[in-house]
């Protein structure tokens, strides 16, 4: 994993796979959703995956350069899974508690990775720190977001999304 371009590639992979199957629905259904008003707004999300995704990668690249990463990198890359898992339970099975505890995992994941990392490598370890402050931000909409509008009400409906697609 020491080709840079490379390593892009394969850690956006499984985001890349969920973006393909659910296209438009995840966007519909954000729509849809009562958000508290300090929700991050739908255009934001595109941005700061690209920025986050272009870090983790370089921390994973950074450590993959290192001997004894074997433990780091099954971290990195179960991380990576657990990411992708989330948007299919939340948008594709509409399952927001789930996703929360999902998410939960993940965040203890990163958490994880990022310590490895860090006894690997402090900058790479560091570099997973923007990650972690967006899960944290994506532990209190998911929670919030499941407040506003609990299973089985009208916004969780596929109907209710699907009418509102562009």
């Amino acid at each position: 994993m020491t080709n840079i371009s490379t390593a892009i590639l394969i850690s956006a992979l499984p985001t890349l796979l969920t973006a393909i199957v659910a296209a438009k629905a995840p966007a519909a259904l954000y729509r849809s959703l009562r958000k508290p008003a300090w929700a991050v707004p739908a255009r934001a999300f595109g941005p700061v995956w690209l920025g986050l995704y272009i870090t983790m990668t370089l921390a994973a690249v950074f450590v993959a350069r290192k001997e004894g990463a074997s433990t780091a990198l099954v971290l990195y890359w179960t991380q990576l899974l657990l990411n992708a898992a989330w948007s299919w339970i939340f948008f594709g099975l509409r399952r927001p508690g789930l996703a929360l505890v999902e998410l939960g995992l993940l965040w203890i994941t990163v958490a994880s990775t990022a310590v490895a990392f860090y006894a690997t490598s402090p900058g790479a370890g560091l570099l997973l720190a923007p990650y972690l402050v967006w899960l944290s931000l994506a532990l209190a909409l998911n929670f919030a977001i499941l407040r506003l509008n609990p299973p089985g009400s009208r916004a969780w409906s596929k109907a209710s999304s699907e009418s509102r697609t562009p």
